[in-house]
């Protein structure tokens, strides 16, 4: 029988071996560096392969099947956005896209559709975003077609009923009521509007006069002029033969009416470096939310990938330096955080930021402001890079852990005009980069003498007046109040 004693000292080393750690006392053998120890290279992934059909009316579909579970799925892509909408009328595409599903079809109501949907546990929804609409089906196999037909009716033939406009136009009326609440979304907000322009397409926001513009009118017309299948992708994966579904398909959006695709490009960025110093009072709190930052990139620059790296080194987490150096060691931040962010098709922002007390606001802005100059400077450690390299290509299988993942992001990139490979090239070039990389893209990208500085918070208690950093912009975030 084993005692206590020897139960214990063998679950001890039982775990500690568990743990990748060699202890001399269970083994007799002396303790090995964990650092030393050597991995073999990351097996390559296998990427499922998809089907690709255009139909004859322009549709353009992605399939991919996994007979996993009795489920079918499909997302759809329009050409559109919120980009697109007039500035009077900020919020109708948004508008649109809710009430294209809520608002039911003509043969059916909105609250109809909920009851048919939830008797076979089917879901369909639809939406507009800033770039893109979007439409989903999620159905039990035997279901399909129900599910199907009911998708086809909400793209091809919405209501766009009164009672559900004005009900989405209060709802909208209520989260402006309600946005100057939250310090952080305050903080993101105004930060974008420094980056983009407030007029732009990518910064501005609703205001009570431009829901109280949108007509019925303007949501049949935006839907007439951007809804119809040469404008549309499918990605569809589940339980079905791909012969059978192309078919469903064909015969569900039969006689759709095609739509002209001479569409408005996408608005173009202008931005010119520049330091501005900014500041939203915000009295009711005891804490700043402090943005920094410029203008970011696009993903198809070749520098993506090198990016990639000098992010993870600088703002990765709880290995990045932000976080290391202004969190841990400096103890200025509640949490800190960092990007060069880049976007498919208009450039991203780069930005860091924090939340701190409010004694220590400037303090703060100096130290991330330091961190940002000291990575322009030296090539980053050995151990940095492969830390930053590894925490990326680590996780990299998590792009591939579903179907439906594989599917839409093929569908992504050919929405956007990239390569069908686009993901499989970012592992390859992240794993070429190199310390030398890393330092050329932050001193190529990065210009910490040119940032947009922003804090929210209250100014009466900051450490040291913004005006040590310039001549500081008061911004007005009151609420435009409704017309009469």
């Amino acid at each position: 029988m084993i005692n206590r004693r020897s139960l214990i000292i063998n679950v001890a080393c039982f775990v500690v071996a568990g743990l990748g750690l060699l202890w001399s006392g269970c083994t007799g053998a002396p303790a090995r560096d964990y650092a030393r120890l050597k991995y073999p290279r990351l097996r390559d992934v296998q990427v499922p392969q998809v089907e690709r059909v255009t139909l004859a009316n322009g549709m353009r579909l992605f399939l991919l099947e996994d007979h996993e579970l009795p489920l079918v799925n499909i997302s759809v892509r329009i050409r559109t956005g919120s980009v697109h909408e007039p500035a009077e009328k900020v919020g109708l595409a948004s508008i649109t896209g809710q009430v294209m599903r809520t608002g039911g079809t003509a043969t059916r109501t909105g609250d109809e559709i909920d009851e048919e949907l939830e008797s076979i546990a089917a879901s369909v929804e639809t939406g507009i975003g800033l770039n893109s609409g979007s439409a989903s089906m999620s159905v039990l196999k035997q279901d399909l077609d129900t599910g199907l037909a009911i998708l086809a009716d909400v793209l091809r033939n919405p209501a766009f009923r009164q009672d559900k406009i004005e009900l989405a136009k209060m709802q909208h009326r209520s989260a402006i009521s309600r946005r100057n609440d939250d310090v952080g979304e305050i903080a993101g907000r105004e930060f974008d509007k420094l980056i983009y322009g407030p007029a732009s397409v990518y910064a501005r926001q609703t205001e009570y006069a431009t829901i109280d513009n949108i007509s019925r009118d303007d949501l049949i017309a935006f839907h007439k002029k951007y809804f119809g299948p040469n404008n549309a992708m499918l990605a569809v994966w589940g339980d079905f033969d791909t012969r059978q579904m192309i078919e469903k398909i064909e015969k569900a959006f039969e006689g759709w009416q095609k739509v002209d695709l001479d569409l408005p490009e996408t608005p173009k960025v202008r931005y010119e470096f520049g330091t501005t110093v900014n500041v939203v009072r915000k009295d009711d709190v005891n804490q700043s939310n402090v943005y920094l930052g410029h203008i970011g990139g696009l993903m198809s620059d070749p520098d993506y990938f090198a990016l990639i790296v000098m992010n993870k080194i600088l703002g990765g987490g709880f290995t990045g330096r932000l976080f290391k150096n202004v969190r841990s060691r400096e103890g200025l931040a509640y949490s800190v955080f960092g990007a060069y962010s880049a976007n498919y098709d208009y450039p991203g922002e780069f930005y860091v930021g924090c939340q701190t007390k409010s004694e220590s606001t400037v303090h703060a802005i100096r130290a991330m402001i330091g961190e940002v100059e000291k990575i322009r400077q030296d090539e980053v450690t050995d151990e940095e890079l492969a830390l930053a390299k590894d925490s990326f290509l680590n996780s990299f299988v998590f792009n591939f852990d579903t179907k439906g993942e594989v599917v839409n992001r093929l569908m992504t990139y050919e929405y956007f005009d990239y390569p069908a490979d686009f993901l499989q090239r970012i592992k390859q070039n992240v794993e070429k980069v190199t310390k030398a990389d890393v330092l050329r893209v932050a001193k190529k990208h990065l210009q910490p003498d040119k940032l947009q500085i922003l804090a929210v918070g209250r100014p009466d208690d900051f450490d040291e007046p913004l005006s040590v950093l310039g001549p500081v912009n008061k911004i007005d975030i009151t609420i435009l109040p409704p017309q009469k």
